[in-house]
């Protein structure tokens, strides 16, 4: 089994929301730019993760992803699954027909042996761990609060100056001396 991006930086993403998730909705464009990994891509990896009950998104100014539920309920097994990352090293993804039509190869049970042993540490990590582990190792949080656009109150009145004629007979008059 090989553990692709989608993967790696699913589970990447997720640490960053959750380190960050307690001043308000992360954007993805943050993240994006923290872990070095494309706006496009985590849209992609986002919208799995949604579809799957593992993040919120809030729309608008101000908005962003949470988690949708608490990070110490969530497994590194649920986050890789959602966004459709195969936890097989079978040659036959587990179907038994490693050698067509229902014949297994030699090595199929030591290959779901260790298909059961990944699913299990996988689902024996959770995300909270995971977070707790970066806190140690000293990880800086931005502690920014989130920028909310408003219009403002008492707006800032300019004059304006007309340099031009201000009405039609004035436009009329200036042609005229031309």
């Amino acid at each position: 089994m090989r553990l692709t991006t989608k993967g790696r930086f699913a589970v990447t993403a997720m640490i960053d929301l959750a380190l960050r998730q307690n001043n308000g909705p992360v954007t993805l464009a943050a993240i994006s730019q923290r872990q070095q990994i494309s706006l496009s891509y985590l849209e992609q990896l986002f919208g799995k993760l949604r579809r799957h009950s593992l993040v919120e998104s809030t729309r608008g100014p101000g908005g962003g992803y949470t988690l949708a539920r608490k990070a110490d309920t969530i497994t590194v097994a649920d986050i890789i699954v959602s966004v459709d990352e195969p936890i097989d090293a079978t040659q036959c993804s587990g179907k038994e027909n490693c050698l067509g039509e229902g014949a297994r190869c030699m090595t199929h049970e030591l290959w779901a042996s260790l298909n059961e042993r990944m699913v299990d540490f996988l689902d024996s990590v959770n995300l909270q761990k995971l977070v707790n582990e970066q806190i140690a190792k000293g990880v800086e949080i931005e502690s920014t609060p989130v920028i909310k656009r408003a219009i403002s109150a008492n707006p800032t009145l300019k004059p304006v100056r007309v340099t031009g004629p201000n009405s039609v007979f004035a436009l009329a008059a200036s042609m005229a001396k031309s």
